[in-house]
């Protein structure tokens, strides 16, 4: 038949009907979330991203009621994104043609793998001075927060406005919205945008911890939503992180953002940051002072950045930056949480709290042996060879740092040992004491984190980890011939342990295996092997002191150390030395290799893309001055090399008794002993004492920990399912 006029308008309205019909039946390939992963939902709401055949609209469900006015076209080709609200608590089913997505919400109070809450806690919001962090923001303003509104410590949510004046390097705070003074400076951010340098300060609460975030946003601009963010976002977000660990426990918190002055610029209102567009936020659970406790913290973390995210938009990346316990409050999470931060810029390093605490709890039973068990019979460089450190000063201020694990008050002991440290928000009244308190709150780095190890069925108190059985205190000065083999003796012999208590105790402290293997698995006991193997890791020297003050060098290699077991090679990790190292320099590289990094749209392992990323000043070395940079493969060691001889670095305890430079070995595999192991001679009868003092053998540093493994990530201790490593509920 031939086609006529009405013959083509048929066949156009017929393909316009079933092109009208393709587009409504579009194909969905994928949905998921931004925001967060879609088992750990909090705060009833996420960002939902669909990806589609094509661009066309069709129905999106959230338990079968209809959002679909959520969503508009996402950033990527063929998808749309939206912000979906309203879930329920628990299991949520988001659907769009013919495909859904199971999504698990939590109350914004957490807690979602973390375990049950701390108790008791103290709510701080009332007194919280919001413009107010550790350190030195300048901005003269006392305002607080806000009552607490219920036993989650949960206040009303304070937007707060702060403007640079043009020519100032501090910001003011803001009166009024409808009246912003007319001297507000301009700012270019590092992606082009000039805009006003207002800030928008967001105080709330999240996982009963208070959330700050900052960004540069006009209030006279449009309401930012996580699909059209602020024009002076430039879409890269940093996370501050406080430092400490005593007294982190049983509080909300009295401190937000951190600035470490001549370490870092790490401050949630940085003046240089915020005014390149950065976005920024912190969780006063993130400041390890108050809030010890490296699951609780990366839960912290994750619920703030989900939330970020849900009010902003989605970064190109996010990266965390800290120092002393901010360098752990880096590490820790991210590499427990893959994907939580992409790179991260650590300085005064960590790798964990338990560094610190076990290498603290050795030293301290070598201060009571040589000041109360064997007075005058060790000289005082004897005592420094067997500890390790640089001299004796370096030496009890470590030891003095097993205090975090010392719940009794009021100890006395050495000088400078301040046992059961407390926060002074919490009451006396609710702190334990073995005589007056026996059920109180326990101050110590064990219980703050007892849902991850557990708890003694008999005492209620957290199982503890520290171990010293098989230990040859001071095995390398004797094999070094500072001290002599009857030395070497006396001191195994009579050395002992503590009890849980921290009272010293004349055997040796057995760890207890179960809560040891949980250190490793939730990243307690920092592995290496999750998130920080396929990120930037950049790690920097504060203030250079080996002398005093016991944030010392081998803490930076006894990181590197667990890296290099964890991948074998530490290509993705970067160490600068200095006194101190300059920050807008450290800052300049690892910005530069982030932005490396995300310009690699490759399909290549996450590890690869982080190590061929490196730009080419991210080299090793060490900074003599300010301006002087030796590029040095950084070893650890107090000589052979240039940057040694500057800047060098000294051991500790448990390496000198034979441990491994990367201090992550809890309790040691045993191995009976001969005396072809030592250098030293050995008399018959002193080889059948040291027989006796070891009955079970000495340690086996060769072989791997007991119970040692690596982090799992996502880990759990409850309510979330997934991954479930322990849950304390199941066992009270």
């Amino acid at each position: 038949m031939p086609v006529t006029g009405r013959t083509w308008s048929a066949v156009a309205a017929m393909a316009a009907a079933m092109t009208s019909v393709s587009v409504v039946q579009a194909d969905v390939l994928d949905i998921k979330t931004l925001s967060t992963r879609s088992d750990r939902v909090s705060g009833g709401d996420v960002l939902v991203e669909i990806t589609q055949s094509d661009d066309a609209a069709m129905p999106v469900t959230l338990n079968g009621v209809d959002v679909s006015k959520a969503f508009k076209a996402g950033a990527a080709p063929h998808t749309r994104a939206g912000l979906v609200s309203g879930l329920k608590l628990g299991a949520n089913t988001v659907a769009a043609g013919g495909k859904t997505l199971a999504v698990t919400n939590y109350p914004i109070t957490g807690p979602i793998v973390s375990g049950p809450h701390q108790t008791p806690f103290i709510c701080t919001t009332a007194n919280f001075k919001i413009f107010m962090g550790r350190g030195t923001m300048q901005i003269n303003d006392d305002t607080t927060f806000g009552p607490s509104l219920d036993k989650a410590c949960t206040a009303a949510t304070k937007i707060s406005y702060l403007y640079l004046p043009k020519g100032g390097k501090v910001l003011q705070p803001v009166k009024s919205v409808a009246d912003i003074p007319a001297d507000v400076a301009m700012t270019t951010t590092t992606t082009g945008a000039t805009v006003k340098f207002i800030v928008r300060y967001e105080t709330s609460t999240i996982d009963r911890g208070i959330f700050q975030s900052a960004i540069l946003y006009d209030p006279a601009d449009p309401a930012p939503t996580p699909t059209a963010p602020p024009k002076g976002w430039n879409r890269r977000l940093i996370v501050i992180q406080g430092a400490g660990c005593a007294g982190g426990w049983y509080h909300q918190g009295t401190a937000g953002g951190s600035n470490i002055q001549d370490t870092m610029d790490a401050s949630l209102l940085s003046v240089d940051r915020l005014g390149e567009g950065y976005g920024l936020y912190g969780n006063t659970l993130q400041n390890a002072s108050q809030s010890c406790n490296a699951v609780l913290s990366g839960e912290a973390a994750m619920m703030g950045k989900e939330h970020f995210i849900e009010t902003y938009g989605v970064p190109v990346y996010t990266v965390s930056l800290g120092c002393s316990g901010g360098s752990y409050g880096s590490a820790q999470p991210a590499d427990a949480i893959p994907g939580l931060y992409d790179g991260v810029l650590i300085s005064c390093t960590f790798p964990d709290p338990l560094a610190i605490a076990m290498s603290g709890s050795d030293g301290h039973l070598l201060t009571h042996y040589f000041t109360k068990m064997a007075p005058g019979k060790l000289t005082e460089a004897q005592q420094v060879a067997i500890s390790g450190y640089k001299g004796i000063k370096a030496f009890i201020d470590a030891a003095n740092q097993s205090q975090r694990t010392d719940p009794v008050p009021a100890r006395a002991d050495i000088e400078g040992y301040n046992s059961a440290v407390w926060n002074p928000v919490v009451p006396a009244e609710l702190r334990y004491d073995p005589v007056k308190n026996p059920r109180g709150a326990r101050p110590t780095v064990y219980d703050a984190s007892r849902n991850m190890y557990g708890v003694d069925p008999k005492t209620g108190f957290a199982l503890r980890v520290f171990d010293n059985v098989g230990v040859q205190y001071g095995l390398a000065a004797l094999e070094a011939g500072l001290i002599t083999p009857a030395q070497f003796l006396d001191l195994n012999e009579r050395i002992g342990g503590t009890d849980n208590d921290a009272n010293y105790i004349a055997a040796r402290t057995v760890g207890d295996e179960v809560a040891i293997k949980r250190a490793y698995q939730s990243g307690l006991q920092l592995g290496g092997n999750g998130g920080l193997a396929d990120i930037p890791i950049v790690d920097t020297t504060g203030n250079f002191n080996d002398d005093s003050g016991y944030h010392y060098q081998w803490f930076h290699f006894a990181m590197r150390e667990r890296l290099a077991q964890a991948n074998g090679n530490t290509d993705n990790h970067v160490m600068w030395r200095g006194k101190p190292v300059p920050f807008n320099k450290s800052w300049a590289m690892f910005i530069s290799w982030m932005e490396n990094v995300a310009k690699d749209t490759s399909s290549r392992p996450a590890r690869q893309k982080a190590i061929a990323a490196k730009p080419a000043n991210a080299v090793d070395g060490c900074w003599t001055s300010q301006t002087d940079f030796t590029n040095e493969k950084q070893v650890f060691g107090h000589d052979g090399t240039a940057c040694n001889t500057a800047l060098p670095s000294y051991a500790f305890p448990r390496y000198v008794a034979g441990g491994p430079l990367a201090a992550n070995i809890l309790k040691c595999q045993l191995k009976p002993m001969a005396a072809g192991d030592y250098k030293a001679a050995f008399k018959p009868e002193e080889m059948a004492r040291l027989k006796r003092i070891f009955p079970g053998g000495v340690c086996d540093f060769a072989q791997r920990g007991v119970g040692q493994t690596g982090v799992v990530t996502y880990a759990s201790f409850g309510p979330a399912p997934e991954n479930l490593v322990y849950d304390i509920t199941r066992e009270q």
